[in-house]
């Protein structure tokens, strides 16, 4: 039997009072609650909705999805707009304070939903416009066209089926009303006794939509501003013909500067004391500098009227591509080129003119001399390095913000006449 001494009974009372520390320093005081299947969403809704808005599920009318939307009886219909960061700035989350009903939680995303004001006919237009390609349509009620969109389903990844809840939305007499009266802005309506019978009017609806699209077009704010430059600036920008170049000069006249000096000179014998003044002349000779301004001459260029036709044509093509089924959008679409109360001419008379001048620039640049390059083309080059720095040194400083101190300590060691690692592993020559 091993005889059991005094150090060995100490260095095992040590040993179980370092494990009973190092489990203690390891477990938290704070327990922290189980991550939540489905976390809360923050969401901004306007001043004017009532107490009695709800958030409901209806279908989308261009993809035919349930989506979600915020119905009030007084104000109407909304939309949810998701705003989210940029998937390659730092991680963000939201900070939601506690309340009586919830305690205070941390959202993993930072997702943003913003309700704002949709025309609730967009949501009625997939039952109006179901038969629009027959030549003879009936005139059916209000109950009817609501009812062919309330009966549109759609099912879960998980075969669950997902309720339209606008049976439940046309409980409110209001909301009754105002989708009545957004049907009847673009259908043809007849009275059947005490009810009335709606028609879809394929000319109503084409000057209801541009209608929108000019108030669209022409706000006082205009386009936002990545749609004036992507799909007007841009669209419309001809290709460079010349380049004018103006020199401006400078002149400077000359001066002169007079310069008194006092000096002595003592000697052995005797001290002698002189006042000399010197007059110094510095002149300039009477230069002319010449700088040079470069002007871009475009081949093409827009007027003030071919700018807004080309912004109610990108407000029309926004509306049918966002809002309209698409066979509705592509019946429409000979009728929205060329309305009748609008004259798209100019417009496509000058993109023609732009395509033909493009085509030859291109054919001119294949045949001319490679070596001479445009200075638009040299802007784009040069913007476009400057962006991929911009995004190289955001990559970086996000690397560096993730960073820990120790490792941004041992990144400046010198490491030379160190072998490295993976040497210790190589095979014996």
């Amino acid at each position: 039997m091993p005889r059991t001494t005094r150090s060995s009974k100490a260095a095992a009372t040590a040993s179980a009072g370092k494990t009973k520390s190092t489990t203690s320093s390891n477990s938290s005081i704070y327990t922290l609650a189980p991550e939540l299947d489905s976390p809360p969403n923050i969401f901004i809704l306007p001043k004017s909705a009532t107490p009695e808005s709800r958030i409901v599920t209806l279908q989308n009318p261009r993809y035919a999805k349930p989506t979600r939307y915020l119905v009030c009886p007084s104000t109407g219909f909304y939309e949810f707009t998701k705003m989210a960061a940029p998937q390659n700035k730092s991680p963000r989350s939201w900070l939601i304070d506690g309340t009586p009903l919830a305690p205070a939680q941390t959202t993993k995303d930072s997702e943003l939903y913003v309700a704002t004001p949709i025309d609730p006919l967009f949501l009625v237009l997939p039952a109006l416009a179901a038969k629009i390609t027959d030549k003879k349509r009936m005139f059916l009620s209000s109950d009817d066209h609501l009812d062919a969109v309330s009966e549109q389903q759609d099912y879960s990844d998980s075969g669950c089926r997902k309720e339209n809840h606008l049976v439940e939305v046309l409980k409110w007499p209001s909301t009754r009303q105002l989708l009545e009266a957004r049907m009847a802005a673009v259908c043809d309506t007849v009275e059947a006794g005490d009810e009335t019978m709606f028609r879809l009017n394929q000319s109503k609806l084409v000057e209801e939509l541009l209608q929108k699209a000019k108030r669209m077009s022409s706000a006082e704010d205009g386009l936002p501003k990545s749609m004036e430059e992507k799909f007007v600036t841009k669209a419309l920008e001809a290709p460079i013909v010349g380049i004018r170049s103006t020199v401006s000069s400078m002149t400077r006249s000359s001066t002169t500067v007079t310069v008194e000096s006092t000096g002595s000179q003592e000697g052995e014998d005797m001290t002698q004391v002189t006042k000399t003044t010197t007059t110094t002349s510095l002149s300039e000779a009477t230069t002319a500098v010449a700088t040079p301004n470069n002007e871009v001459l475009p081949s093409l260029t827009p007027t003030p009227e071919i700018l807004n036709l080309q912004r109610l044509r990108v407000s029309l093509n926004f509306l049918t591509s966002s809002y309209l089924p698409p066979s509705l959008s592509a019946h429409l679409k000979p009728s929205l080129s060329n309305p009748p109360s609008v004259d798209f001419a100019p417009l496509e008379s000058y993109l023609s003119q732009l395509t033909k001048l493009r085509q030859e620039a291109v054919a001119s640049r294949s045949h001319g001399d490679f070596s001479r390059k445009r200075i638009a083309g040299d802007e784009e080059d040069a913007f476009e390095r400057a962006e991929k720095r911009r995004k190289k040194e955001e990559e970086e400083k996000v690397k560096k913000a993730g960073v820990s101190r120790g490792v941004k300590e041992l990144a400046k060691v010198n490491t030379r006449g160190m072998m490295k690692l993976t040497s210790f592993f190589q095979k014996k020559t």
